[in-house]
């Protein structure tokens, strides 16, 4: 019959037949089916600095960006994340040989993972994890090995000696993420000085996911792996300014590391998306530069916004962890009588007219992270107002 194929194998490669559609996708469908306020999926809901907007622009019309960039990046970005590193945390690269732009975190990982992996290499991550590394580890032939971050005194904390345990003779490396998307923990000097001793140790590469550096709260710090003792070296640092900026669709990214990780990462970045964001990259190269008090008010913005919604999910009957880095809340649903997130998070638009992530997802060892639903708290204070109202529906 036409349109028919004589094959009975299944058309999704079977390392991807796990990963459906993104858990995203669908409740940003439902929020937008239902009406409901979408606190889900973690983007803002305005746009970053106007004199970053009006650089973009600025590039499109002098025609800078509008073919295809150099494959590494554009100079100017290249230096300018250099620079950004170097003041920030006194962490010196060469931009022509230890900087790549990706497209996006998303990809960086992606072509991090492609590049550092061979089929049975394990790679330890930390769960509940950004559901794009699983899928990533999983495309390279990796075997995707989870340390469950666990619920202590009010925050999701790594148990060393388990992280510790979990490394064997195969294991390649270790995919850390600080600040920790769903969590919001913040990895102390104390953990990241033992999580550098085992990768030095055991030989390990590491692939650290940093996009929310400047989204710290209260006492916490970001204090980059690379800066470690033997760290420098081994490490494959990733940031984001569609995370630092507020323009997530322009999908800018980066990495930094020795100019052998970096070629490493970019021998698979070519065969992904080649290059993107041409003129996006001017911009990002400004922002970059933006004065400190761009970033502590950034900072300032999204801890009144944290504390705002945390108090509203409180008193709605959560059992709120107070995020010390990021944009986003876990809480605990058992308080409400409730113990599966899922159900939790597909029934609260019809109860409340709000949209939430069930932590489930972000999990190997589902029922760990059964009772756990993460709201995204990068939205306009009004928004955020009334998504507290609603929820407020739930008491």
């Amino acid at each position: 019959m036409a349109g028919m194929t004589s094959s009975t194998r299944p058309f999704l490669n079977r390392r991807l037949a796990e990963f459906g559609t993104t858990i995203f996708a669908e409740m940003s469908a439902l929020a937008l089916r239902t009406g409901s306020i979408n606190l889900g999926q973690g983007f803002p809901d305005t746009d970053g600095p106007e004199e970053v907007r009006e650089a973009a622009v600025r590039a499109l019309r002098d025609g800078r960006g509008n073919q295809y960039p150099p494959g590494p990046g554009i100079p100017e970005l290249r230096t300018a994340i250099a620079a950004h590193q170097e003041r920030r945390y006194g962490l010196s690269y060469d931009p022509d040989t230890e900087v790549l732009v990706t497209t996006g975190a998303t990809e960086a990982i992606a072509a991090s993972l492609l590049a550092l992996l061979e089929p049975g290499d394990e790679v330890i991550a930390f769960e509940p994890y950004y559901d794009s590394y699983a899928a990533c580890i999983a495309m390279a032939g990796g075997k995707r090995v989870p340390v469950t971050l666990r619920p202590h005194e009010g925050s999701f904390r790594l148990d060393l000696d388990e992280l510790r345990a979990a490394v064997t003779d195969r294991t390649r490396l270790l995919l850390i993420n600080t600040p920790h998307n769903p969590t919001g923990t913040v990895l102390t000097r104390e953990e990241l000085t033992a999580i550098a001793e085992l990768a030095v140790e055991r030989d390990l590469l590491v692939v650290t996911d940093e996009v929310y550096e400047h989204l710290v709260f209260d006492d916490a710090e970001h204090l980059p792996l690379a800066t470690f003792p033997g760290m420098r070296e081994r490490t494959v640092t990733i940031g984001s300014a569609g995370k630092s900026f507020s323009f997530t669709g322009w999908k800018v990214g980066w990495v930094t590391a020795t100019p052998a990780l970096t070629t490493a990462v970019r021998s698979a970045k070519q065969f992904l998306t080649y290059v993107a964001s041409g003129p996006f990259q001017y911009a990002v190269a400004e922002a970059l530069a933006l004065p400190d008090s761009y970033f502590s008010a950034f900072r300032a913005d999204m801890l009144a916004k944290r504390d705002l919604l945390a108090t509203g999910l409180a008193e709605a009957g959560f059992e709120v962890f107070k995020p010390a880095g990021t944009y986003f809340i876990t809480t605990d649903i058992r308080p409400l009588g409730e113990t599966d997130g899922f159900a939790f998070c597909r029934a609260l638009p019809e109860r409340a007219g709000v949209v939430a992530i069930p932590n489930a997802v972000f999990y190997d060892h589902r029922e760990a992270g059964a009772p756990f639903v993460r709201f995204a708290f990068c939205k306009q204070t009004g928004v955020l107002e009334e998504a507290v109202k609603r929820l407020k529906a739930l008491a």
